[in-house]
């Protein structure tokens, strides 16, 4: 969605009948700016407001869902990683493995918990030498290119990585209804 002003989104949702989540964060992004909003912009939201209470306009929920296989190549690159990292003196960044082995498996999507338990078993029955292959390969591309200063995943700082993992799975957790 390309810049808009909030007097554009208004009008925009009142035609249409819904804010989409993409025109919710845009106001957002738009009032959190610090600049002081005019007396239109107050006047539109104002009248934003109005529609959404009367049901004019719906506000479209965001829908939450979960990439399964996310999870469970971070799991396997950063076992994989700890191992190499124990053994040698090579830093490796465990997100640009992640990111290139995921290019190259399929997504594993899931709303509920019970579908996130489906998915993840449905994978390790079926996928989890093809996931191994993937991590492996990407490791491999990471140790064979040298170092151009990027920053990297250190010894010092796997715990961080472990507890940022930890921390967005926790995240995505609330979201699933329980069943």
């Amino acid at each position: 969605m390309s810049v808009m002003s909030i007097e554009k989104i208004v009008e925009q949702a009142v035609q249409d009948g819904y804010l989409t989540p993409a025109m919710e964060a845009e106001v957002g992004r738009i009032c959190d700016s610090g600049s002081t909003l005019s007396r239109q912009e107050y006047m539109a939201l104002d009248q934003l407001m109005g529609a959404l209470l009367t049901g004019e306009v719906v506000a479209v929920p965001r829908k939450q869902f979960i990439n399964v296989m996310e999870e469970l190549v971070l799991t396997e690159a950063i076992s994989r990683v700890a191992e190499i990292e124990v053994t040698s003196e090579s830093s490796l960044d465990v997100g640009d493995i992640a990111a290139y082995a995921l290019n190259r498996l399929p997504p594993l999507y899931a709303t509920t918990e019970e579908g996130a338990n489906y998915q993840r078993q449905r994978a390790k029955a079926e996928l989890q030498e093809l996931i191994a292959q993937q991590v492996g390969q990407a490791i491999i591309r990471s140790l064979d290119r040298p170092n151009d200063g990027t920053p990297v995943i250190t010894k010092n700082t796997g715990n961080e990585v472990l507890r940022q993992v930890s921390t967005v799975l926790q995240a995505y957790a609330h979201h699933f209804e329980q069943k």
